[in-house]
């Protein structure tokens, strides 16, 4: 008779492979208004680079520019385009994560196959990777 029972252990702890969709719409709904932002971001840093310092309005005074102003100018502008190349590079991993999303593997780790804490992703939408993997890669590059 003890042959006929059956030990039933408890099933073991399932570690989540992917966010729900549910999850994956809230996240979608982040990125969307990060990207909204980040777009306008970056129009206006072009039309400051495009400006090349030129009024709309005609200006007849006369303007005495010294080296230091233009200097400022040229500076101000590589700043520009130096921002505007940092918007872009964003807008473009906020684009990578929709598609993730899309593809339903948005929010697991590239290194560990691990899920990224949703704190993580709401902070750094775009993150690919867990805390724990991006220090791993990191002393592996002081190395």
């Amino acid at each position: 008779m003890l042959e006929d029972i059956k030990v039933v252990s408890p099933a073991p702890e399932v570690e989540k492979t992917r966010y729900s969709d549910e999850e994956l719409a809230e996240f979608k709904a982040i990125i969307n208004e990060k990207l909204e932002t980040a777009r306008k971001e970056y129009n206006t840093l072009r039309k400051v680079i495009m400006h090349n310092g030129s009024n709309d309005i005609e200006d007849t005074t006369p303007s005495f520019k010294t080296v230091e102003d233009d200097g400022a100018y040229q500076l101000s502008k590589e700043e520009a385009s130096q921002l505007a190349q940092r918007q872009y590079k964003f807008i473009q991993n906020l684009e990578a994560a929709l598609v993730r999303i899309e593809n339903k593997t948005y929010g697991v780790c590239r290194v560990t196959g691990k899920l990224i804490p949703k704190e993580r992703l709401r902070l750094v939408p775009h993150a690919t990777l867990t805390v724990e993997a991006k220090e791993m890669l990191a002393k592996k590059g002081r190395n």
